[in-house]
């Protein structure tokens, strides 16, 4: 979420500046991993896209579809239309990059049907995770700039970004989980052989950093929010 360049001048941005290094660090850290494990061609030598509808088939899912996606690194899984959408590289890869993706995706497929307590939990925050995202800074910026008449806007501004750090934090748990279902998910299936699972969880690990990442930025610049807030009203 972007700050407000009249508050991002402001001293306490030193709060965020270390864990926006992290964020750079674990945005090079997944591009690294994916582009080496890219190039290591799987044992079986399986499509991404077959990976995930052999998954899907052996968990009972056989209505949820698996499609390509427009773009890079955009794999995810759509609860709503129920399917499983990996982009190019990964749907007709047959890399331990693209198989490790796949079952990923298909790890939050099996949650959805699963009832996940925690992705259940995560979707339930997500409308208000995305009033916060969007509704969040202007409201506090006003409150900020007219403390004296509209104050209040500040504790509502901080109100609304707290819904979208509860987001990121319970997203956590939801990712990590999907990891460890999509190594397990491979394994149990004869999917990858046991020289493959290294290198697996190597992607999946890097791709997780990036959701610590974004936590620790959302956690940071709620932090800052309530520092300024309480040296507006001092």
């Amino acid at each position: 979420m972007k700050m407000p360049f009249f508050l991002a001048m402001d001293t306490t941005v030193l709060l965020v500046i270390p864990a926006m290094l992290f964020a750079l660090y674990a945005q090079s850290k997944v591009r690294s991993t994916y582009a080496r494990f890219s190039r290591v061609p799987s044992f079986r030598g399986l499509r991404g896209a077959d990976v995930a509808r052999t998954l899907l088939d052996r968990a009972g899912l056989h209505g949820v579809r698996v499609e390509m996606a427009p773009g890079h690194l955009t794999d995810h899984y759509d609860p709503r239309e129920q399917v499983v959408r990996l982009s190019q590289p990964v749907y007709a890869g047959s890399s331990l990059a693209a198989l490790g993706i796949a079952a990923h995706e298909t790890g939050h497929a099996v949650q959805h049907a699963s009832g996940y307590f925690a992705l259940n939990l995560r979707n339930s925050f997500f409308p208000l995770a995305q009033l916060g995202s969007s509704m969040a800074m202007p409201l506090f910026l006003l409150g900020f700039l007219f403390a004296g008449t509209m104050g209040v806007l500040m504790d509502i501004g901080i109100l609304l970004f707290l819904f979208a750090v509860l987001f990121q934090v319970i997203t956590l748990p939801v990712e990590y989980n999907a990891s460890s279902r999509a190594v397990q998910l491979l394994a149990e299936n004869g999917l990858i052989v046991r020289d493959e699972e290294a290198g697996v969880r190597s992607v999946l690990s890097a791709a997780a950093l990036t959701y610590v990442a974004a936590t620790a930025v959302a956690v940071s610049s709620l932090l800052r929010l309530l520092l300024l807030r309480g040296s507006r009203r001092q």
